[in-house]
């Protein structure tokens, strides 16, 4: 790999002017302040014009631009998890208050207070659950910084979910938890009698026109390669039974289409046509109109003070410029961070190839530039 990073390149789609030069400078900033890495996508929508840096270190990719690779997020593929989740639900076809346990195995025997672990549950992380099942980590550990979903499947997730027996009462603590979205995405696909990757695709991905987006691997070429500490590549993610959990990929063009929906259903870009900008944003049906709306709403509120809110699947922090809902994800070679802001009409979707570790700079980065 080489240690020379490329020529930068910053791309815009809309008019020029000011605004669109210091968005620039903005991005070309915060690139900086990452520092090196093999990949580097900084995409930025501002009231639907788009500017996107775009770096590495790495050779350019042989038949596409690096912005138009697709990127492993990580735990960032929960936004997606909930809003389908959302979608159901408005569509009448699910309760948040349903029971998980009676819905992934009817009749199935369990622990009185597993059973009363339901769908808001899951996707709030106040199930109870632990991060990830007690028997995970064994069969983890020797391919801990390559590939340590691979040999836990989908059986056995469900498995360790019915005979699990929650720390806390559901709904009384927070608790971060892969293993719950991974339950939650099975039941899910259960209840509806559809594989996952088609429920994702018919009730998310097809109605946004999210066509560069999957949850797994393309063909040759159409996937970002991660990186690990030492600089040497990573196989491509193989997310075992946790798909609901960190499976989506994505390019950051497509990241910002579905960021753009999201602002689109809170209302930030009414009055930009006067302005000469008119986003694009693919017109959801009725159900994913209320589930998007739905996404922005907080719902939990945690920590000293509360000072913690969350929505149904995201992070939301204040700023000076009004609330900023956020998720970032890591796999063993890669970073993601998606991030909105509605009373500024504004989103980040930001990508890296180098493997997450202590005291990178990747993700304040960027989450500053939301409040710039």
């Amino acid at each position: 790999m080489s240690t020379v990073p490329t020529l930068a390149r910053t791309a815009s789609d809309g008019p020029g002017g000011p605004a669109a030069g210091a968005d620039a400078r903005l991005l070309a900033g915060a690139a900086e302040a990452i520092g090196p890495a093999p990949d580097l996508v900084l995409a930025l929508s501002r009231h639907g014009h788009r500017t996107l840096h775009v770096t590495g270190t790495a050779p350019e990719p042989d038949d596409r631009p690096r912005d138009r690779l697709r990127y492993e997020l990580g735990s960032a593929s929960k936004t997606f998890t909930g809003l389908l989740l959302a979608r159901l639900v408005a569509a009448g076809r699910l309760s948040y208050d349903a029971p998980a346990a009676e819905l992934l195995a009817p009749g199935h025997p369990v622990h009185p207070s597993l059973r009363a672990i339901t769908l808001r549950h899951l996707v709030t992380h106040t199930s109870g659950l632990p991060g990830l099942p007690a028997g995970f980590y064994p069969q983890a550990v020797p391919r801990w910084t390559t590939a340590p979903y691979a040999g836990y499947d989908t059986d056995r997730v469900v498995r360790a979910f019915l005979r699990a027996r929650p720390r806390h009462a559901p709904g009384t603590r927070w608790h971060y938890s892969n293993f719950a979205v991974a339950v939650l995405a099975h039941t899910l696909a259960a209840t509806t009698g559809t594989p996952w990757e088609v429920l994702v695709h018919r009730e998310v991905l097809a109605p946004l026109h999210l066509d560069a987006t999957a949850l797994g691997p393309g063909r040759p070429g159409a996937d970002a390669t991660g990186h690990g500490r030492g600089g040497a590549p990573v196989p491509l993610l193989d997310i075992g039974g946790f798909a609901g959990a960190g499976a989506v990929r994505s390019t950051p063009h497509d990241l910002l289409t579905f960021l753009e929906a999201h602002l689109a259903a809170s209302g930030a870009y009414a009055g930009t046509e006067a302005a000469g900008v008119t986003p694009f944003v693919p017109p959801p049906d009725a159900p994913l109109a209320a589930a998007l709306a739905e996404m922005r709403r907080p719902v939990l509120r945690r920590g000293l003070r509360h000072t913690h809110t969350h929505t149904l699947t995201w992070f939301q922090h204040a700023s000076p410029h009004g609330p900023v809902n956020f998720h970032a994800g890591a796999t063993p070679g890669q970073q993601a961070f998606l991030g909105y802001c509605p009373d500024t009409g504004t989103a980040l979707a930001a990508v890296c190839t180098r493997r997450v570790s202590h005291g990178d700079p990747f993700v304040a980065t960027v989450h500053g530039v939301l409040t710039e």
